[in-house]
């Protein structure tokens, strides 16, 4: 099947150029100080897969971090918008009226479209409550949208796990299953603490926290089309 070889070749892109914008991102601001024009964009003795010493944003939104981050993030989108179109085919290949068809392609494209919109407004500062809301919510639909089409995607592999045997390894394809669990687990977990107001909850500097958070779980989210590579066999 054509669909299943573009669908493995697209996945390893959407895994590696964000994984490599952000981090690119993040040792620029740390490490080559020199070329950043605003002394006050640098950041200094922070890795913040642990520490959550600055979000994703902050690394992204100064000249020159921008230059590389919202092209990777434009270019991550419009294979988003492939890969699920792709998976999409698939789905039909093996059952055109399928509960989870119409869902997968919905959430998809639309988790693609919040990720291109909040690229656009990265960086642009405008002091005004509204816009800060706005900003907010488009990075928390691009997280939902997300993950519910991975989740819907998952479920379709397994209800045609046995026809799909020859395409697929069935390790990887757990591991999908876990690694989708795991983030819908988190999130349930995660978003109450990181609405509440401020940066303190009970001693507990929760500003690391969500910056901590953010990194690991934009890591564990674009791992899933790692995952994709790497079950599915190539097809002739």
């Amino acid at each position: 099947m054509e669909q299943i070889n573009r669908v493995k070749s697209i996945s390893v892109w959407i895994f590696i150029i964000p994984f490599v914008a952000v981090n690119t991102c993040l040792i620029l601001i740390t490490q080559f100080h020199e070329i950043f024009p605003n002394q006050e964009d640098i950041i200094h003795n922070t890795f913040p897969y642990f520490d959550g010493g600055a979000s994703i944003s902050r690394t992204a939104r100064p000249y020159p971090s921008w230059l590389i981050f919202k092209p990777a993030m434009f270019l991550t989108s419009f294979l988003l918008i492939k890969y699920w179109i792709y998976n999409k085919q698939i789905i039909e290949r093996f059952d055109e009226n399928h509960k989870y068809k119409n869902k997968v392609i919905f959430f998809g494209i639309a988790s693609a479209i919040a990720l291109t919109v909040h690229s656009i407004f990265l960086g642009i500062k405008f002091d005004n409550d509204l816009y800060k809301l706005f900003r907010r919510v488009v990075m928390l639909s691009f997280i939902i949208f997300e993950i519910v089409a991975q989740a819907y995607l998952v479920a379709f592999l397994y209800s045609f796990k046995n026809k799909l045997s020859t395409y697929i390894n069935n390790i990887y394809l757990k591991l999908k299953l876990i690694l989708v669990s795991s983030l819908i687990i988190v999130a349930i977990v995660s978003i109450p603490i990181i609405s509440l107001p401020g940066n303190e909850f009970l001693g507990f500097n929760l500003k690391f926290f969500k910056h901590a958070l953010e990194w690991d779980y934009f890591i564990a989210v674009i791992s899933f089309y790692l995952l994709t590579f790497l079950m599915w066999k190539k097809t002739n």
